[in-house]
């Protein structure tokens, strides 16, 4: 059981490098792909919780990751490949990559959107060698339930999280320890 342990421990730490590399092309979708999955996320996530889109409206930016994939036991990974959008434009492409440990089993597959409430939350973005997620602006995770009680007065963090289509069983999910870096499309 150790043995097994240790060896599903060290594949999920190999994942969590190799995927934090830039040239993946075995991993890495066209930037047409990644907007076309764009674009269909957000109207998921638009139908499903409509007040995302309100959300939109207020937001200077939004990074979508339409598919985010996680697995492990004990030792974990997860990556993800998501586009930067300015209004209905795409101004950036994303990588996101997350390596955990602890009390974790299973793998799933799910997307989520940042949405950018100021313009210094999204010129950080712009500027960090990779954007840190617990670490630079706040960023508040927003279940269905808290969305519906969205109101134009009480938007008042930097970014908000939405996590949305998950598929698959995996105990635990966040995005606590998660690295977004810019790649080249």
């Amino acid at each position: 059981m150790l043995k097994a342990r240790l060896a599903v421990g060290l594949l999920a730490l190999g994942l969590a490098t190799t995927c934090s590399l830039s040239a993946r092309p075995a991993l890495a979708a066209s930037a047409a792909e990644i907007n076309r999955d764009a674009n269909t996320a957000l109207a998921k996530l638009y139908e499903k919780i409509p007040d995302a889109k309100k959300l939109a409206s207020h937001a200077k930016g939004i990074l979508i990751f339409p598919s985010v994939y996680k697995a492990g036991f004990m030792f974990g990974a997860q990556y993800g490949e998501g586009a930067l959008r300015k209004g209905n434009k795409t101004v950036g492409y994303y990588n996101t990559v997350a390596a955990s440990y602890g009390f974790q089993a299973g793998a799933q597959a799910f997307g989520y959107a940042l949405f950018f409430m100021s313009d210094s939350a999204l010129s950080y973005l712009d500027k960090s060698e990779g954007f840190e997620i617990g670490s630079g602006p706040s960023v508040v995770v927003l279940d269905e339930g808290l969305a519906k009680t969205m109101t134009s007065s009480t938007l008042t963090q930097d970014v908000y999280a939405v996590i949305f289509d998950q598929k698959g069983l995996m105990g635990g999910l966040g995005l606590q320890g998660s690295k977004i870096s810019k790649i080249a499309k």
